[in-house]
C-alpha cells in the first residue's frame, strides 16, 4: 500500500462534504506532477484529506476505490482523476504549523512543494502524522 496527501479548498469541497457524500471523484487536478501522483495511485491506497486555504490542516483519511481514469472536465485529455471513499476523521486535525514543527516531517512534500495538490507520503511520515492526530 502507498500513502498520499490530497489537498482541497474547503470552500470547494470540504471534509464535511466528504463525510456527507462518503465517496467522490478527485478531479480538477491540472498540474502534471500531481497528475502523475494520481496515475500512480492503486486501489486501496490511503490518502490524507488536507484542507488548504485558511484551515491548513489534515482532517481525515480516505482510500482510493477507483484508479486513474480521464477527467471528463478536461478538454485536453491530458488529466485524470481517481475515486476515493471516506475511511475516518483524525481525532484531532493536524495543522500545517504542527507539521512544520515536527523534525520527522521536514522532508514532507507539503512543506517543500507547498502548492502541489496531490503528493506522496512515506509510510514513516504517515505514521508520524497519524500519531499527531491521535489516530491509529
Amino acid at each position: 500500500m502507498n500513502y498520499w496527501l490530497m489537498k482541497s479548498e474547503p470552500s470547494s469541497y470540504s471534509w464535511r462534504d466528504m463525510a456527507r457524500d462518503g465517496k467522490t471523484n478527485w478531479n480538477g487536478v491540472r498540474n502534471f506532477q500531481a497528475n502523475n501522483s494520481l496515475k500512480a495511485m492503486k486501489k486501496g491506497d490511503r490518502c490524507f484529506f488536507y484542507h488548504s486555504g485558511d484551515d491548513r490542516a489534515i482532517m481525515g483519511i480516505v482510500k482510493v476505490v477507483q484508479q486513474f481514469y480521464p477527467d471528463t472536465a478536461d478538454a485536453t485529455g491530458k488529466f485524470g482523476m481517481v475515486d476515493v471513499e471516506i475511511v475516518k476523521p483524525l481525532k484531532s486535525p493536524v495543522t500545517l504549523m504542527d507539521i512544520k514543527k515536527n523534525l520527522n516531517l521536514k522532508n514532507l512534500p507539503l512543506i517543500k512543494q507547498s502548492r502541489l495538490s496531490v503528493m506522496p507520503i512515506s509510510e514513516k511520515e504517515w505514521n508520524v502524522i497519524l500519531k499527531m492526530g491521535g489516530t491509529t
